[in-house]
């Protein structure tokens, strides 16, 4: 019965099989080559390479640590994949971010499946040619850091509910549906905490407030998703607790509760921050993004009482609002609206029509050429001391490119609904040139990447460890650098500036050094040393006779070592 209904979903689809293989495959390679593309920046993807690193090498699968400090700002779920990633393919580029492009591409097909079951063949295709056009989606996607895996795990959760919700379910169809939505939440509480919970249960609630559709608490599976999801998330936090008995309040209240409550992150935005995140992030369909809010709401109930679209709008207000509303802010914050958006978005796609496509392409095709122009002039005046113009200058470059490639699929995307007047097809060439978008404008940030990186100072510096004791101390002077202790395979004893690794040296003291002449002190006793400087402490230390040998330096660091 579920192969003939699978069959049946392929023949009901607006593209030809073969064809939508085809367009996988080439999809596929194109996610995942990139990986290795670029290097690694500061300071997320660093940082979580790092704490994985040290997680493999110390055999440490339950206490986090960052450069040899405990560290219990996230739970470890995205560490253990990458340490089990090095320990199965070695260090480099790629390996940290493999968990998070399989997160996004799972979550590109997880969208597309739910479109599919929920809406219909066409809904679910465009949705996931929504998410997979997105740049919000696709660059965070390739980037080593923690909001894809908690997307990923979310839109999950919400898929999982979707789908058990359907009308005229067996019971035990439903029962499996909602036992993933449990489980997956539980993933998502172990990618990044407690929001995992808190953002499906406060949508789940404001839904029933809106709908006044009660009846959708029958059918949660309470009891037994409750054991499932604390099977899956109690272990990690009980043997942390016990190894650790600093953790309770450190994870809860200072990064759970003081983060989204008070400023002490140094991260702040204005209220109207990620309004401007989400609109660029979803850039190639805010032409028809209310259309597709206004035609979503007015889709009836299913027969139970459940709106499945009415809770694609409610959570992804909820996240819009409970992350605009925190006091630390960042870009990635608000990344597991994008599913529910891509199938709100898709459902529209569905049932657009050729005349409203093209009006929306000849737009953006208008748009595309303005913004080659305002990028071409704004970046090649851009520069500075730290970042010279001829960064700014190579990057515009790739940038053209990029919407180069955009105007040119856009174009043919309008010319096959014009001439062919074939929509489907039309969207699709459409959704890969802003894919290609993005795709080009990411990797060519490395322009600025491999400068910020560190990775093109860690060959002199492996050098010179290797001439050295195996115990030779690294200091990080003044500074913590998120990306040279993975390139080196080294941690530093922090000196005076501990960054976010106060707690983890108020917590063992001894492994840092709070004052600089308490470093000074060490460096003459010394035997042999190898220390991380600012540049303008380098040059005032120079200047105080201190002995040194610059080893390696840029326009951020200086690397010097014991004479």
């Amino acid at each position: 019965m579920r192969n003939t209904a699978n069959s049946a979903a392929l023949r009901m689809l607006p593209i030809s099989p073969v064809a939508l293989l085809t367009l996988m495959l080439l999809f596929v390679l194109v996610w995942f080559m990139q990986l290795n593309w670029r290097h690694l920046i500061p300071s997320d993807e660093g940082r979580y390479a790092e704490i994985a690193r040290e997680m493999l090498i110390t055999g440490d699968w339950i206490t986090p640590r960052y450069n040899g400090y405990k560290y219990f700002e996230k739970p470890p779920l995205q560490t253990w994949f990458n340490a089990m990633t090095f320990a199965w393919f070695g260090l480099g580029d790629w390996q940290p971010r493999l968990y998070t492009a399989l997160c996004g591409f799972a979550g590109i097909l997880l969208v597309g499946y739910t479109g599919v079951r929920v809406f219909n063949p066409a809904a679910g295709l465009m949705a996931a040619l929504v998410l997979a056009a997105s740049p919000y989606w696709n660059i965070m996607g390739h980037l080593n850091v923690l909001d894809t895996g908690l997307a990923f795990w979310m839109a999950l959760t919400l898929c999982s509910l979707l789908l058990a919700q359907r009308e005229h379910l067996p019971d035990r169809t439903r029962c499996s549906w909602m036992w993933l939505c449990w489980a997956s939440m539980a993933l998502a509480v172990l990618s990044k905490g407690l929001v995992g919970l808190i953002l499906p249960s406060v949508t789940l609630v404001s839904y029933n407030v809106v709908t006044r559709d009660w009846a959708t608490w029958k059918r949660l599976n309470l009891i037994s998703g409750g054991l499932v999801f604390s099977t899956i998330v109690l272990p990690w936090f009980v043997l942390v607790q016990r190894n650790n008995p600093e953790f309770f309040h450190y994870f809860f209240i200072v990064q759970q509760f003081e983060r989204y409550l008070t400023p002490a992150q140094h991260r702040p935005g204005p209220f109207y921050y990620f309004v401007g995140v989400l609109f660029v992030g979803f850039l190639p369909w805010v032409s028809i993004a209310a259309q597709s809010v206004y035609r979503g709401w007015q889709i009836p109930r299913q027969q139970n009482g459940f709106t499945p679209v009415i809770l694609l709008l409610i959570w992804s207000t909820v996240i819009f609002l409970f992350f605009s509303a925190s006091h630390s802010k960042l870009v990635s914050y608000t990344l597991p609206v994008a599913p529910a958006l891509a199938l709100v978005i898709g459902l529209y796609l569905s049932g657009v029509t050729n005349s409203q496509w093209k009006r929306h392409l000849l737009s953006y095709a208008a748009f595309l050429v303005i913004a080659a122009l305002i990028a071409h002039f704004a970046l090649i005046r851009h520069g500075d001391a730290k970042t010279p113009n001829a960064l700014y200058r190579e990057f515009v470059v790739w940038v053209e490119v990029a919407i180069g490639v955009g105007f040119f699929l856009t174009l043919l995307a309008y010319w096959i609904a014009r001439q062919l007047e074939k929509t489907t097809e039309s969207i699709v060439i459409f959704s890969i040139g802003w894919f290609l978008l993005s795709t080009i404008v990411g990797n060519g940030h490395e322009v600025f990447g491999q400068q910020r990186s560190g990775a093109l100072l860690a060959p002199a510096i492996r050098a010179e460890f290797s001439k050295l004791p195996a115990d030779t101390p690294f200091y990080s002077v003044d500074m913590l650098d998120h990306t040279l202790p993975f390139y080196v395979q080294h941690t530093t004893i922090m000196v005076r500036h501990t960054d976010e690794l106060w707690f983890g040296a108020t917590i063992e003291p001894t492994k840092w050094i709070p004052t600089i002449e308490q470093w000074r002190a060490r460096w003459y006793r010394a035997e042999s040393a190898l220390a991380l400087l600012p540049p303008s402490l380098y040059e005032q230390l120079a200047v105080s006779g201190v002995p040194m040998k610059m080893i390696a330096h840029d326009r951020w660091r200086v690397i010097v070592a014991k004479p």
